[in-house]
């Protein structure tokens, strides 16, 4: 599926004419301004799945994040957004084909980062609870309690259920269960799978952090099978060459100047991983 169908930057010109105004001004930079441009990206034309690859500073999150920021998709953590944001996205365009739709979002490593932080935080803060549930029903057994009004009545439901269960059970049923029991990996394809939905239009910056190579292809599958048989578009920041060998994927080196689609398997990331394990190729058989 086909959402979005091309996206505009401003070119090289344009950009400099900016620039070269706001010179009076005490700015030290212009960000985003002469990013993208700085390897002649003027287009991108998109397919279901298309990818940007290239190295730090190539300007492939900047982009994901001007087209997040044209197009007014959701998002949950605050970005790298200067004073000069607004007046790039102004001299930005697109094509849709029809409406982009609700619920369509981007979505950052900074977001998974913070997702897995809270959960940490909620289980830590659960630990502590069943800490607490431990020593209550241990004086609730043993106590010598004795109901003398309708104030006491919870506490002696209490120590009814502390004489009735057993420790574990009276902790059990007293509080819900950690809410992981995930490994970092775990949680953060947890998120993925619960960000992206049926038919939506999806930005991905660098998915593949957190994720070990396992995860990588498990997350290449979901996003595969979303693209084919869920109405999902993806535009993905990645270096993976798990993520890179997705089916169908229109790919744009952002290293080359001039910017230019490739083939995962010609792309120098790949090759380099290609080149280590054929030097090393005799120490798997």
């Amino acid at each position: 599926m086909i959402y979005l169908s091309q996206f505009r930057f401003p070119h090289r010109e344009r950009e400099y004419d900016f620039v070269f105004d706001q010179k009076r001004t005490c700015y030290d930079t212009y960000y985003p301004f002469q990013i993208v441009s700085k390897h002649g990206l003027e287009v991108l034309d998109f397919e279901p799945v298309t990818i940007l690859y290239g190295g730090n500073g190539s300007g492939k999150t900047t982009a994901l994040n001007v087209i997040a920021e044209k197009l007014g998709l959701e998002r949950d953590t605050l970005y790298n957004r200067s004073d000069f944001f607004e007046d790039y996205t102004k001299m930005c365009d697109y094509e849709a084909l029809g409406e982009i739709p609700a619920g369509s979002r981007i979505i950052t490593s900074d977001d998974v980062f913070d997702f897995m932080l809270n959960l940490r935080s909620m289980n830590e803060g659960i630990d502590r609870k069943r800490e607490e549930l431990l020593k209550d029903y241990l004086d609730a057994k043993y106590s010598h309690f004795q109901m003398k009004s309708l104030d006491d009545y919870e506490q002696l439901k209490k120590v009814t259920m502390a004489r009735g269960n057993t420790q574990s059970r009276f902790v059990r049923k007293s509080m819900k269960g950690n809410i992981r029991e995930h490994s970092n990996g775990e949680s953060a394809f947890l998120y993925f799978a619960e960000k992206i939905k049926e038919n939506g239009l999806y930005l991905l910056d660098e998915p593949e952090n957190s994720l070990s190579p396992e995860k990588q292809q498990e997350l290449l599958k979901f996003l595969e099978d979303s693209a084919r048989f869920f109405g999902c578009q993806f535009i993905i920041a990645t270096h993976s060459p798990f993520l890179l060998s997705m089916r169908g994927a229109k790919i744009y080196d952002m290293d080359e100047d001039v910017v230019d689609v490739k083939r995962w398997s010609e792309l120098a990331n790949v090759r380099a991983y290609y080149n280590f394990f054929k030097e090393h190729e005799r120490e798997f058989r």
